[in-house]
Formats: structure tokens, C-alpha cells, sequence
């Protein structure tokens, strides 16, 4: 497929991580055609990183003022910004399988919103896939299980790449799916601007990035279809500082009450009346 794609990396700070994730986009069977690095923040550490990073890649950086999370309005400003046609979004803890990009691409589907999953790994192996160039690790990994559980690793089966083809692809949709994970989710960029995008009353992590996007793709009569095994992620480990969701899930009820599959503080500022 010759569409021409936009991987978007959502990040905060961490460079070390986003070396990573970085690291791994030299090993996709398809590349991107840009990469839009979407920081939550302005921190200098970010930018020296990535003035100095050297690729053959398309790199685009962009910034907000640090105002605390607001994750779903600098999606917005990558969404915008976005020159590719197909948008793939991940987190910047996310190391990518090397067909990651190519299979997201392959499957792409004018009314399909692709959703993947992620292993999360223990802080060994996170230590050792940052030091391991991304096919080997892969290679590897699933020889490994035992230990991948003992390091404390979650979703260890989500680990499993299953190459594509018509079978298997008819087979992991039949399995079916019926979430979205906001670091492993990819669709049209027309199909972002009809819903306007993230919902930037999400002030909190969680819930806003990725379950609000779910009602209101399929209420707007898009379909959320699997590609787990086919998309693989490596969550690297690091302590989770998330407070409760209850505010944010009380949100989202009262959204999902409204019936506004098409957001009123997303990519652009709707009223009620207009």
C-alpha cells in the first residue's frame, strides 16, 4: 500500500525511552514516512535530544507548555500536523516489533480503526532490550517465558508475533476485540477528524486517550478490529504514578449520556449550537 503514513510518539521527558523507540524504527520492514514526536511539555532535555539525534527519518518535534497532563491536546496538535493520510499512534515507552509498521499499513481499512496490544516487561528485560538490537531481542524472547515471568513481566503472551496472512488474519478477527489501547492503535486521519479528534476535557491519564475513543468511533459507524500478534509492542518498565480513574470514568458516562460522538474541545472548539 503506498498510503503515505504518520507515526506519531506520544512522550513526556524521557529520552532514554524514546532512544529506544527510536532505535527500533531503523529495523521495520516499512518505515514511516514522518515521525512526529508529540511532548506533553517544553523540556530542554527533549530538545537537545533531538537536535542532535541523526536519522534518515523525518523527525518533527513539537511542544506546549507543561500545564500538567494534557496528553490528548498535544495529540491534537500532532493530528493537525500530521502530513501523512494513515496516522499510527504509540507511547514513548513502546519499543516496536520490526513489522509493526508494515502490518498496521497492510491492514488498513477506510472504516477500520486497528487496535494492538503490548507486553509490558520487567525492568530486566526492559534494561536488556535497550541495550539489544530489537531483532535479536525478538528473536529471543519467547525462549524466555519462565524469566519473562519472573521479572515481573504482564500480557507475557502478547509477546507472540504471528506472521501475516489471509488465515491468520481471518482467524485473530474472528478472536475479536473491544478495546483500544492508546499506545498501540492505528486509522485513517480522516477518521480522527470526524470524531474532532482527543477530548481535551480528559485532564487525567487514562480513559480520554483510549476507552472514550471507542464509543465514539462506533458511533460515528467505524469498526474497532484487532492486531494483536501482528503489531507487537514492548512496554519498557517504570513505575505507574496513575491516581484513581473514577473522575475521569464519571467523564466519560456523562459523555457517553450525551451522544456526542463528535467532541466539543477537541481539535477544534465546537458549542452545543454550532
Amino acid at each position: 500500500m503506498s498510503v503515505k503514513t504518520s507515526l506519531i510518539i506520544s512522550v513526556y521527558k524521557n529520552t532514554l525511552f524514546l532512544n529506544a523507540v527510536l532505535a527500533s524504527l531503523r529495523y521495520q520492514t516499512r518505515k514511516p514516512d514522518e515521525v512526529i514526536v508529540s511532548e506533553d511539555g517544553d523540556s530542554r532535555e527533549m530538545q537537545e535530544f533531538l537536535a542532535g539525534y541523526e536519522s534518515d527519518l523525518t523527525l518533527i518535534h513539537l511542544t506546549q507548555k507543561d500545564r500538567g497532563w494534557r496528553k490528548n491536546e498535544a495529540l491534537n496538535r500532532a493530528i493537525v500536523a500530521a502530513s501523512g493520510d494513515y496516522l499510527i499512534f504509540i507511547d514513548g515507552d513502546c519499543v516496536l516489533h520490526t513489522h509493526f509498521i508494515e502490518n498496521h499499513v497492510r491492514l488498513a481499512c477506510q472504516k477500520d480503526i486497528l487496535a494492538g496490544k503490548r507486553v509490558k516487561l520487567g525492568p530486566l528485560f526492559s534494561s536488556e532490550l535497550q541495550k539489544t538490537p530489537v531483532p535479536c531481542f525478538q528473536r529471543s524472547i519467547l525462549g524466555r517465558i519462565r524469566q519473562l515471568r519472573k521479572d515481573g513481566a504482564q500480557f507475557v503472551e502478547e509477546a507472540l508475533y504471528i506472521p501475516l496472512n489471509s488465515l491468520s488474519n481471518a482467524i485473530i478477527r474472528m478472536l475479536g476485540i473491544s478495546s483500544i489501547k492508546g499506545c498501540n492503535f492505528s486509522c485513517y486521519k480522516e477518521a480522527m477528524l470526524a470524531i474532532n479528534g482527543f477530548d481535551e476535557d480528559y485532564t487525567r491519564p487514562a480513559v480520554g486517550e483510549d476507552i472514550d475513543l471507542i464509543w465514539r468511533f462506533k458511533g460515528m459507524g467505524y469498526r474497532i478490529v484487532s492486531v494483536k500478534h501482528f503489531a507487537v509492542q514492548y512496554h519498557l518498565y517504570h513505575v505507574e504514578s496513575w491516581s484513581s480513574q473514577e473522575e475521569n470514568m464519571t467523564l466519560l458516562r456523562q459523555k457517553q449520556a450525551s451522544r456526542q460522538y463528535r467532541c466539543l474541545n477537541g481539535i477544534e472548539k465546537l458549542s452545543l449550537v454550532g
